[in-house]
């Protein structure tokens, strides 16, 4: 994932009606970090992923695996 967009992570979100900054909050990360899994510039550890998942009703292989 590191290096392309996550466009999928971005549309999950958007698509929940959530910006950066809620589902941050809801995951327990910044704002910063959401924007940076979304750009592909930070690989978010296995327990992040989970936790973006379930806030968004999504399996890994959605969001995060080819």
């Amino acid at each position: 994932m590191e290096g392309a967009r996550n466009e999928r992570m971005r549309n999950a979100r958007m698509d929940s009606g959530l910006s950066q900054q809620q589902l941050a909050d809801a995951v327990g990360a910044t704002r910063q970090t959401i924007g940076l899994i979304e750009a592909g510039r930070y690989n978010p550890s296995l327990k992040l992923c989970t936790a973006i998942c379930k806030t968004l009703g999504k399996t890994l292989d959605d969001l995060f695996w080819e």
